[in-house]
C-alpha cells in the first residue's frame, strides 16, 4: 500500500496534534509531507523532525492566508486536512478543493463564510469533503445507511458545555475559566468558549446544509450531555441511524484522512455493560440565543453565515480578554447580523463581509467595554 500523503494545517492545536497521533501509529498508510502552525514554532520544529518534514514545508505562518493556501495546493498531497482555527482557513479550503484534493475539514468557520464559493471551487476543481468535526462525521456515516431521497432529518447533538441548565440571569457572571471547562471534550478555547454558548451547534447547523445538501428546517439539534451519540439521521420509513462512541476526536479524524476504510485501531470503544444512561434535551434559546441567531443566518443566506462568523470570533476574543461578560457575545453578533444581507458570489464578497463584520463588532465590543 502506498502511503497517502498529508499536508496538516494547524498541527500544533488540539485537531492538529491528535492527526499526528494517527498517523503516528499509521506510518504505513499516511505520510506527512507539510506542516503549518501558528505560533508555536518551538513544536512545530519538533513535528517536522519526528515526521521528516522538509524545513521549507513546515511554516509557522502565524495564520498567513497566502502560505496556507500554497500548502493546500501541494501538487503531491493527497489530503489536506485544514484544523486552522477561524476564518484564515479559507483560502486553504478553496485551494485544496480547486486543485482536486481530498479536504479533511475541521474549520468549520471556511465553510460557513464562504459556503456558495466553496461550493463553486469544489464544483471546478473536482475536489471532495469529509467532515473531521465528531457530528457531522457521524452524520457522514450515517447517511451510508440510506440514498439522499430517502433522509427526512438531521439531528446534531449538543453536550449542553458546561452551563447547561442555567438561566440567562445565572450566567451573567460566569468566567473566563468557567466556560473554558468544557465537561467532556478537550479542545481549544475558542471552539470551546463556542460551545459554552452553543455558537458551536449553530455554526454546525450552517455547515451540515452546505455538507449535505439539507434544508435548515430538517436539520435539528439536541442537547445529549453524555456526548455518546454524535449525530443522527432519520429517514422517510421512521429508521433513525446513530453513530455513537466515546469521546475521542482521533475517530472521525481516522476516518477523515482514510474514507471510505476505517482504520484498524479503535477509538473510543463504548463498553456497554456499563454506559449507563442516554438523556435528549430540547435546547434552552433563551438562555443560549447564539443557536437561533446562526439558524437565523443561514436562512438569511447571502453574506449572513460570514457576518455572523465574523461578530462571533471578535465578540469571543474580547471574552477571552476580558473585554465583556459572557453573556454580550450574543448581544454582539446580534446587532451585527442586524445590519442587512448581501450577496456572496466570489471571494472578495466573502472577505468584505467578514471585515466590516468585524469592524462592526469591534465598534460594539468598545461600547460595552466603555459601559
Amino acid at each position: 500500500m502506498t502511503p497517502r500523503k498529508i499536508v496538516l494545517l494547524g498541527s500544533t492545536g488540539s485537531v492538529g496534534t491528535q492527526a499526528l497521533d494517527v498517523i503516528r501509529q499509521h506510518r504505513d498508510r499516511y505520510r506527512v509531507i507539510a506542516l503549518a502552525a501558528g505560533r508555536n514554532n518551538e513544536l512545530l520544529v519538533q513535528q517536522a523532525e519526528e515526521f521528516g518534514v522538509a524545513p521549507g514545508l513546515a511554516r509557522a505562518t502565524a495564520d498567513d492566508p497566502a502560505t496556507l493556501a500554497e500548502l493546500a495546493a501541494h501538487p503531491d498531497a493527497d489530503v489536506v486536512l485544514n484544523a486552522v482555527v477561524g476564518f484564515a482557513g479559507l483560502p486553504a479550503t478553496l485551494a485544496a478543493l480547486e486543485h482536486g484534493k481530498r479536504l479533511a475539514l475541521a474549520n468549520k468557520e471556511s465553510l460557513i463564510a464562504g459556503g456558495p464559493v466553496v461550493a463553486k471551487a469544489r464544483a471546478r476543481g473536482g475536489g471532495e469533503i469529509v467532515p473531521v468535526d465528531s457530528e457531522h462525521s457521524a452524520v457522514y456515516q450515517a447517511l451510508r445507511a440510506g440514498a439522499p431521497s430517502e433522509v427526512r432529518k438531521i439531528v446534531l447533538t449538543a453536550s449542553g458545555g458546561p452551563f447547561r441548565g442555567r438561566t440567562r440571569a445565572e450566567l451573567a457572571h460566569v468566567t473566563v475559566a468557567d466556560a473554558l471547562a468544557h465537561p467532556t471534550w478537550t479542545m481549544g478555547a475558542k471552539i470551546t468558549v463556542d460551545s459554552s454558548t452553543l455558537m458551536n451547534k449553530g455554526l454546525e447547523v450552517i455547515e451540515a446544509r452546505e455538507l449535505f445538501g439539507v434544508g435548515f428546517d430538517r436539520i435539528e439539534v439536541v442537547v445529549h450531555p453524555q456526548s455518546i451519540v454524535h449525530g443522527m439521521v432519520e429517514f422517510i420509513d421512521g429508521a433513525t441511524i446513530a453513530q455513537l462512541s466515546l469521546p475521542d476526536m482521533r475517530l472521525p479524524i481516522g476516518l477523515a484522512l482514510g474514507a471510505p476504510a476505517r482504520l484498524d485501531q479503535a477509538f473510543g470503544p463504548i463498553d456497554w455493560s456499563s454506559l449507563g444512561t442516554l438523556t435528549f434535551e430540547t435546547p434552552d434559546l433563551e438562555a443560549f440565543p447564539c443557536l437561533g441567531l446562526a439558524y437565523e443566518a443561514g436562512r438569511a443566506g447571502g453574506d449572513a453565515p460570514a457576518v455572523l462568523s465574523g461578530a462571533n470570533e471578535v465578540a469571543v476574543a474580547a471574552f477571552l480578554d476580558g473585554a465583556v461578560p459572557w453573556v454580550a457575545i450574543p448581544d454582539v453578533v446580534h446587532e451585527v447580523l442586524q445590519f442587512g444581507t448581501g450577496n456572496v458570489d466570489q471571494v472578495s464578497d466573502v472577505l468584505e463581509a467578514d471585515r466590516v463584520a468585524r469592524r462592526r463588532a469591534r465598534e460594539a465590543v468598545r461600547r460595552r467595554s466603555a459601559a
